[in-house]
């Protein structure tokens, strides 16, 4: 089986795991539970929890207390597209080659189903608690890095500072700011998604520090890489519309750099991510292999 087969099949059992924790599709707010569930099943490599698993599996972790954890990460995940997505954001009609939420049931239901994802995403991890009544401390632990990450010193503080950076006239975006939005903006869910995962294997706090900072690494490569298809890819292949940085006059680490320069900054981050990995002296292959798949994708 080649790696990208191998993708395809993880990402599959993911979606399978995480079906099993959406709402049903009934009640007087059935419309909600429709948007919610469209919104994660219309599409989706999965990267966060398979990310998250893999740490998980390398460090020795046997618990289906990973699980909750896989489907809260990637339900903030996909919130966060529903609502970058909206005409106060990027405004965009297509996501992964299909019509947005707000596009498909308004932009009223898409602010609210964005909502309902985040809020859902913590009742979902609560839940490990009921799985893993022997590991509460690592289960608390895990529930503080996904909060973090999630909010205002994490993803949501790295779009607050976008935000501004595009629709204010008075704010200029320097290299600086740029590499801040990055880290919380990109990075933080991944980052989120390897600690939780070392976090619930109860890993030792150096190989939890490190884990960090190669997750770190990726987010960084994984934005240049998507700063880059922006420029160079096509619409098929990307499934949402291209040149849209460069329509909206948003500066990216393209702009700044190039693309030669993005290139190589990519590759080296991504190689010294790879390296720190190798120092655990465990079974890394699949992870490895993931990040060459992930910083090197194209779409």
């Amino acid at each position: 089986m080649c790696f990208k087969e191998e993708i395809t099949k993880r990402a599959k059992e993911i979606t399978e795991k995480i079906v099993l924790y959406l709402p049903k599709e009934e009640g007087y707010q059935r419309t909600i539970f429709s948007a919610m569930n469209y919104s994660i099943v219309v599409g989706g490599k999965r990267i966060r929890p398979m990310l998250m698993k893999a740490v998980y599996d390398m460090f020795g972790g046997t618990s289906d207390s990973i699980y909750p954890f896989m489907a809260a990460i990637e339900m903030i995940h996909t919130y966060s597209l529903v609502h970058d997505d909206l005409p106060a954001m990027d405004n965009d009609e297509y996501r992964r080659g299909n019509k947005t939420t707000h596009a498909k049931y308004g932009e009223a239901m898409g602010i609210l189903a964005g909502d309902a994802l985040l809020n859902y995403a913590y009742e979902v991890a609560i839940g490990a608690f009921d799985v893993d009544s022997d590991n509460k401390d690592s289960v608390i632990r895990a529930l503080k890095v996904l909060t973090q990450k999630a909010g205002v010193y994490g993803m949501v503080g790295g779009q607050v500072v976008d935000v501004e950076s595009e629709k204010s006239p008075e704010s200029v975006i320097t290299r600086e700011k740029l590499d801040f939005i990055y880290r919380l903006k990109t990075g933080a869910l991944i980052e989120a998604s390897m600690v939780i995962g070392a976090v619930l294997a109860n890993a030792s706090e150096e190989d939890i520090t490190m884990v960090e900072q190669i997750a770190s690494k990726i987010g960084l490569a994984f934005q240049i890489q998507d700063d880059i298809l922006d420029v160079v890819s096509t619409f098929e292949e990307l499934g949402k519309p291209i040149g849209s940085d460069e329509k909206n006059n948003k500066e990216t680490y393209v702009t700044f750099e190039g693309i030669e320069k993005s290139r190589e900054d990519l590759k080296k981050l991504t190689d010294e991510a790879i390296d720190m990995l190798h120092s655990f002296g465990k079974d890394d292959k699949f992870l490895e292999q993931l990040f060459v798949y992930l910083v090197y994708r194209n779409k």
